[in-house]
């Protein structure tokens, strides 16, 4: 995600570090509670507006970020993409009504942007565990070989053609043709599955696909950011910790959907047991945190730990009901994500008015031709009798979203990335993000239409 997988000196601060005088303290809870303010209004805004144009309301969750974030309004700003206490108007309305001092502003800051950050990566979690419970495992299994391939195809494809490209057409070096060309790989398993779940398509075949890909996908962009993180650092690839990834991945995928199968009746017995308020949702949550902590420690995503932790409760008897106890939770902690994400892109490379912008551009035209061209592939991947919708399944592949941003910070942070390309990556990320929701209601849309008409067709003769 844009947090987890970067170093822990450039994000990672722990808050008792960054912890600001006792006369400051309570300003940290008065800045994340005005920022949680802006986030909710930009999300429920641009959310409705969505709605009202026939769009994925996750897209204007996005694109509120977007206006309230570094873009636009600095709302929503955050450390890590080069904000200052002053850019905030968060800490400007803290200085206004509250008496936060100028030299207590940088830590505090710094303090409550993080909190944001950190329950952004909550509601990421939450809404792949949501995910996982609204997933049918047997499905999924059913689909499991072709969404396989769809990822392996959508990894491998964008990869080389990306690399290759850069290396050929723009003589760049090879390592930062190769951070680049791993940038591409990624698919955002978080956008992706929310609209799909607002198109009712989630359970779908090309849903169940798409799905299975991305968490395939997510597993090998984390080992091909291993492997691009190693060569920025050191020049080689380190052999011993890419076979960790590999084994620990599959380990803990395969190992959590078999051991679910014992854990669902212990789960049930155990929630029956309970007398008391939230006997179904906390040991749900426990267990959801609890799995997405052990993918972190072993140097996964802890969203695959969450999403592993639906597919397994998915089995059970209370799935329905624990299903509607998770959507409050949800509609509290996942907008804060998807508005972090939009807030974080900084709009201002897309002005070509500067020289450094105008050579990103034409590198973004090619990342981002290459980017939709390397995952629409990826719908022909797919085999099978069954009549399916490959460009559907090929354009659910498309956003990079949080997931790109995680690989343009690393890459900035080590120093791999100049401007322009950096700049090129991030308009890479914006686009094949903000493009997919609505091209994927109009590919499901298609498909409907193209049904009633063979329909019709059929009742005529």
């Amino acid at each position: 995600m844009f947090l987890i997988g970067l170093s822990p000196d450039i994000v990672y601060h722990s808050l008792l570090a960054t912890e600001p005088n006792p006369e400051a303290a309570p300003l940290v809870l008065a800045g994340v509670l005005v920022s949680l303010v802006f986030i909710y209004l930009a999300s429920k805004l641009g959310g409705e507006l969505s709605q009202l144009a026939n769009l994925p309301p996750v897209l204007g969750e996005l694109v509120g970020g977007v206006i309230v974030g570094v873009s636009a309004l600095h709302l929503l700003v955050f450390p890590e993409t080069g904000a200052v206490a002053g850019d905030s108007v968060v800490v400007t309305i803290l200085q206004q009504i509250a008496g936060l001092s100028p030299e207590s502003s940088s830590e505090v800051f710094a303090s409550f942007s993080e909190v944001v950050s950190v329950l952004a990566e909550l509601g990421v979690i939450i809404l792949l565990f949501e995910i996982g419970l609204e997933s049918d495992l047997r499905e999924l299994q059913k689909v499991g070989s072709r969404a396989a391939i769809v990822a392996v195809v959508g990894v491998v494809v964008p990869f080389v053609a990306g690399t290759a490209g850069l290396m050929l057409i723009f003589g760049m070096p090879t390592i930062p043709a190769v951070f680049a060309g791993a940038a591409l790989t990624a698919t955002s398993i978080g956008i992706t599955s929310k609209v799909l779940s607002e198109l009712g398509q989630l359970k779908s075949t090309e849903g169940q696909i798409i799905v299975g890909a991305a968490v395939i996908d997510d597993v090998l962009g984390i080992i091909v950011l291993a492997v691009v993180a190693s060569l920025a650092k050191t020049g080689e690839v380190d052999v011993t910790n890419l076979i960790y990834l590999i084994i620990s991945a599959t380990a803990f995928l395969l190992g959590s959907i078999f051991l679910g199968k014992f854990f669902n009746k212990s789960f049930v017995a155990i929630a029956e047991k309970l007398q008391t308020r939230g006997n179904l949702v906390i040991p749900a949550l426990t267990f959801a945190f609890s799995m997405a902590f052990l993918a972190n420690v072993i140097h996964l995503e802890a969203i695959l730990g969450a999403f592993a932790a639906g597919l397994v409760l998915d089995e059970t008897d209370k799935r329905k009901e624990l299903d509607q106890q998770i959507l409050p939770i949800a509609d509290i902690l996942v907008p804060i994500f998807f508005v972090s994400v939009g807030a974080r892109v900084d709009l201002s490379v897309l002005n070509p008015t500067s020289a450094v912008n105008r050579q990103g551009l034409v590198i973004a035209a090619f990342l981002i031709v290459v980017a939709i061209i390397g995952k629409v592939i990826t719908g022909w991947a797919v085999f099978g009798k069954e009549k399916v919708n490959r460009l559907a399944i090929g354009i659910g592949m498309i956003p990079r979203g949080e997931v790109g941003l995680v690989f343009a910070g690393i890459g900035a942070a080590s120093g791999v990335l100049d401007k322009p390309l950096q700049a090129a990556i991030i308009i890479m990320v914006i686009l094949t993000t903000f493009i997919a929701p609505p091209l994927l209601r109009f590919a499901f849309q298609g498909e409907e239409e193209a049904d009633k008409a063979d329909l019709a067709t059929a009742n005529n003769q």
